[in-house]
């Protein structure tokens, strides 16, 4: 038979072991930062919904003003706690997989996302990050 009170007082002693901790603050992103992202991704990706490449944004990013300018627009997002709406956006693609026999089950498929490129990247930058 299931004991709900057991399980109720097991939650709360858990809780009570919760220490609590000063809020850390966000560290503003580094041209390094990005700089070293940007040159793990493969320049032969599909192009993104903003129809950018990683080598179109490798080429915009040897030029520090364009960089710099691209930071301040992460470094706000993050501020702000605001992912523009184009950002959110998507296309699902889907493809045939090769030499299958019957393609009446989904994993006769492979569906591929494309997302805005910028914000990939920014999303890659913070998953590094943590």
């Amino acid at each position: 038979m299931f004991n709900t009170a057991l399980y109720q007082q097991i939650d709360i002693e858990v809780l009570k072991e919760i220490v609590d901790k000063s809020p850390s603050f966000w560290v503003l992103f580094s041209k390094e930062e990005f700089r070293s992202t940007i040159a793990n991704c493969n320049n032969s990706s599909t192009l993104g919904l903003d129809k950018l490449s990683w080598s179109h944004l490798k080429t915009v990013f040897k030029h520090n003003e364009c960089l710099t300018n691209i930071i301040n627009i992460a470094n706000a997002y993050i501020n702000l706690g605001y992912w523009l709406a184009h950002f959110k956006r998507l296309t699902v693609v889907v493809i045939f997989k090769l030499n299958k026999q019957l393609y009446n089950t989904p994993k006769s498929f492979r569906p591929i996302v494309l997302l805005n490129t910028l914000g990939k990247l920014i999303e890659k930058v913070i998953g590094e990050r943590l």
